[in-house]
């Protein structure tokens, strides 16, 4: 008899906290295996996510291999997890990844805290200047794909929740709505 673990995505903009939580739900489920997007590099991913949300935002032009091919991994192997965590910012919207997402969570993170989250975590030995120029970055080009998530992701999300609550909140939230729905 083959096991199947339950895969749950946690998604929200970048700053919005999909590391942390996953991180500390992995711990509050113990039989968790995580996977992290940006651990990958995957072929043919938008060089210019600018451009890539100014023509459409299309999650498909993504080949998501790498990821679905660890996920087939973990499925095939020995020992099945009971949960695959996957840090992963597209929810159901790419094609070939959506039928292996049992729970999509969006964390609703409002932008400015996102923004003060990355530069916090981006620019600890940066100087005034760099910080200076990736805010302007953001204001003048990158805060279209922070809004294509929120208009895109964020509907297409099993639950949404408060991006602001502490994540020990986030994280119980998360383990109520499992429970909910018999995972």
């Amino acid at each position: 008899m083959s096991v199947k673990p339950t895969i749950i995505s946690i998604a929200t903009v970048s700053g919005g906290g999909k590391t942390t939580i996953t991180k500390k739900l992995s711990l509050v489920l113990e039989d968790a295996k995580e996977l992290f997007f940006d651990d990958y590099d995957f072929e043919n991913a938008p060089d210019d996510i600018v451009q890539w949300v100014d023509q459409g935002a299309d999650y498909n032009l993504w080949n998501l291999d790498p990821i679905i091919s660890d996920i087939e991994r973990i499925k095939s192997s020995r020992e099945v997890p009971t949960y695959v965590l996957l840090d992963y910012p597209f929810s159901y919207m790419n094609n070939k990844m959506k039928k292996y997402i049992d729970l999509s969570i969006y964390i609703d993170t409002p932008l400015d805290v996102a923004m003060a989250r990355r530069i916090l975590r981006n620019h600890t030995d940066s100087n005034i200047n760099d910080v200076r120029n990736d805010v302007k970055f953001y204001l003048q080009y990158g805060r279209v794909a922070y809004l294509e998530m929120e208009n895109s992701i964020k509907p297409n999300s099993d639950i949404v929740i408060d991006g602001t609550l502490p994540s020990d909140k986030i994280v119980e939230l998360i383990i109520k709505e499992m429970r909910d729905r018999g995972l």
